[in-house]
């Protein structure tokens, strides 16, 4: 059911699906990664979490996809949060959803807002993050200070024309090893265009000062403050983010439980892959939410 909810002063596009049998059910909230959208592979997770029991609501984040917000591509950590947070009170209130019975499960970057977040709601019955990347400083790291250096131009720009209100200077957010994009790591172009369907445009460009935020944003140091059951999927072939990362926000998290697969940052949303981690999860969600 395509519905939506109210984010500052826009509206979020919201994908509400209900399992059989009356409520109110647990539930599930996705929240997808970095510069995706709702379209980007999040179906397959809708179709096996409501199948297995559980409301599930997705959404896309403000200034992308089916969502309000100006400018459009605009990264914020700070809005995401608040999305995350307006999409939470948007389960609560539903009558087919049991307000105490909510997870958050988020992929990719989308696991560094899952984490803030339950940090923030001591209330979440679980959490769930899948190939996370947990740091966007770790992500530039990886790529090196010279890679960084290069969107110093385009990031000044930015920063001037929305201070003047002019139109943003953007660039690519994902390219091939050498292109000026933010992540430009072997097979990450590649990676991004499998998880995208047939037919569908994806708008691959953020708001360059967008990165100025990403590298201030390290949402590992939350860890030590999440107190609900953590399931963290971790990939051992991880190719946008150190490894140990997820290593050690598993260690610092005093309920977390952590589990590896033999997979890249992509190739975990595809099989076979993609029907180990997501059995994992629904037997730790339903550990969580239907006790």
């Amino acid at each position: 059911m395509r519905t939506s909810f109210r984010s500052g002063r826009d509206e979020c596009a919201a994908w509400l699906t209900l399992p059989d049998g009356p409520g109110p059910h647990p539930a599930v909230v996705l929240v997808h990664g970095g510069g995706a959208t709702h379209a980007m592979m999040l179906g397959q997770y809708e179709t096996w979490f409501s199948a297995a029991g559980f409301a599930v609501l997705a959404f896309d984040f403000r200034h992308l996809g089916e969502s309000g917000g100006e400018p459009r591509q605009l990264v914020s950590q700070r809005r995401y949060a608040r999305d995350v947070d307006a999409a939470l009170a948007f389960a609560r209130a539903r009558p087919e959803i049991d307000a105490g019975r909510i997870a958050l499960w988020g992929t990719s970057f989308g696991a560094s807002h899952v984490l803030a977040a339950a940090a923030r709601h001591p209330s979440l019955a679980a959490a769930v993050v899948q190939c996370p990347v947990f740091s966007g400083r770790a992500v530039v790291a990886r790529a090196g200070l010279r890679h960084l250096a290069r969107f110093a131009g385009p990031i000044v720009s930015d920063l001037v024309r929305s201070a003047l209100r002019l139109p943003r200077r953007y660039v690519p957010l994902v390219g091939r090893p050498g292109d000026l994009a933010f992540v430009n790591q072997p097979g990450a172009l590649e990676g991004w265009e499998s998880v995208t369907p047939d037919g569908y445009e994806f708008d691959n460009r953020i708001t360059a000062a967008s990165g100025l935020a990403m590298v201030f944003y390290n949402a590992a140091a939350q860890a030590p403050r999440v107190r609900c059951p953590l399931l963290i999927c971790a990939c051992d072939r991880e190719n946008l983010i150190d490894p140990s990362i997820a290593v050690a926000v598993a260690e610092e998290a005093p309920r977390a439980e952590l589990k590896h697969y033999d997979a890249d940052h992509f190739t975990v949303y595809h099989p076979p892959v993609v029907e180990k981690a997501v059995a994992d999860q629904l037997d730790f969600l339903a550990v969580h939410l239907t006790e």
